[in-house]
C-alpha cells in the first residue's frame, strides 16, 4: 500500500469514527456561493449566502435578510473567509442573540470596485433594480422594509450608508463599520487608475456627510425610520468623517448609535464588529 492510500484510509476511519461517535450533531447554518448574470452590469455576479440551519429542514419558513457589504480591494469571499461570517453568525442564532436570518454578500469588486453608478459601471442601478429583486425571488425572504437591513465595513460602510439614505423605505436598520462616508475632491486612493478615479468621484459625489447637512425636513423624517450604528475605531483614518457624520445627523435630531472601540482599520475590528451589528440588526426585525 503507497504512503498515499495510507492517509486516505486513515482518513476514512477517522471520519467513520467521528459520525459514529456524534450521530446527532445539531444541524449548523452555512455559506454557499452562488452567481446571476447581470443584464445591467453585462457579466456574471458571485454572491455569497448565509442560510440559517432551519433553512433546509423547514421549507415553508421565510426569513429576514441582512444585505453585507465588503470593502475595496475585496469581494464576496472576504466577510466569509477573513470577517469569519458563518461562525458569528452560528454562534450568535444558537446563543439566541440574533434571530435567524438569510445574510448575502454581494460582489462590488474584482474588476471593479464601488457600490454607486459610474461610468461604465452602474452598480448601484444593477443593486436595486437586478440583484435585490433576485435575491428575494430566489431565496424565501420576507421582503419588506422591516424584515431588511443591511450593514457593511469601509467603502461598503458608505455604501451602507448612500444606500439608506437614499432608499430609507427598504431598510429597517443601516450598521456601518470604519465607514468611507465621503471624500473631499482631489482625495481617495491616488492610484493612477481610471476605474479608482471613479471611484473616488462616485465617493465624493454621494458624500455621507453632505447628504444629512442638505435634507430637508422631509427627508429627514424618512431617515429617522431607518435604526443608525456607526462603529469606527479610535485609530481608524476614517474616524473624523464618521464623528462628522454623527454631529451632523445629531444637528438633524435624526437618532443614531455610536460605537467607538480601541482599533483601527482592520479585519480584527470588523470581525469583533460582527458580534455587535447582528444583534443590532436582528432587534430590528419584529418578532
Amino acid at each position: 500500500m503507497t504512503k498515499k492510500q495510507c492517509v486516505l484510509l486513515l482518513f476514512l476511519l477517522i471520519t467513520t469514527v467521528t459520525f459514529a461517535q456524534f450521530p446527532q450533531m445539531p444541524a449548523q447554518g452555512q455559506v454557499k456561493v452562488d452567481s446571476m448574470k447581470s443584464v445591467i452590469l453585462n457579466v456574471y455576479r458571485q454572491y455569497s449566502v448565509y442560510l440559517p440551519k432551519s433553512y433546509t429542514t423547514n421549507p415553508e419558513k421565510k426569513y429576514p435578510v441582512l444585505y453585507l457589504l465588503h470593502g475595496v480591494f475585496d469581494n464576496n469571499n472576504g466577510w466569509v473567509q477573513r470577517g469569519h461570517l458563518q461562525d458569528v453568525a452560528n454562534k450568535l442564532i444558537d446563543a439566541g442573540e440574533a434571530v435567524e436570518m438569510i445574510i448575502v454578500v454581494p460582489d462590488a469588486g474584482r474588476i471593479w470596485n464601488g457600490y454607486f453608478d459610474m461610468e461604465g459601471w452602474p452598480y448601484e442601478t444593477f443593486f436595486f433594480t437586478e440583484f435585490l429583486p433576485y435575491i428575494e425571488s430566489k431565496y424565501r425572504i420576507i421582503g419588506d422594509k422591516q424584515h431588511r437591513a443591511i450593514a457593511g465595513l469601509s467603502m461598503g460602510g458608505g455604501g451602507t450608508t448612500v444606500y439608506a439614505q437614499k432608499h430609507p423605505e427598504l431598510f429597517s436598520s443601516a450598521y456601518a463599520m470604519s465607514a468611507l462616508m465621503g471624500l473631499e475632491p482631489g482625495g481617495g486612493m491616488q492610484i493612477d487608475d481610471n476605474k479608482f478615479k471613479a471611484l473616488n468621484q462616485s465617493v465624493i459625489e454621494n458624500h455621507c456627510v453632505k447628504f444629512v447637512e442638505n435634507a430637508n425636513d422631509e427627508i429627514k423624517e424618512k431617515l429617522k425610520t431607518v435604526r443608525w450604528f456607526i462603529d469606527c475605531g479610535d485609530d481608524d483614518f476614517l474616524f473624523d468623517v464618521n464623528i462628522a457624520f454623527c454631529q451632523a445627523m445629531k444637528k438633524a435630531r435624526v437618532p443614531y448609535q455610536l460605537r467607538v472601540r480601541d482599533g483601527g482599520h482592520d479585519w480584527e475590528y470588523w470581525h469583533s464588529a460582527l458580534y455587535t451589528a447582528l444583534p443590532f440588526v436582528s432587534n430590528g426585525f419584529p418578532k
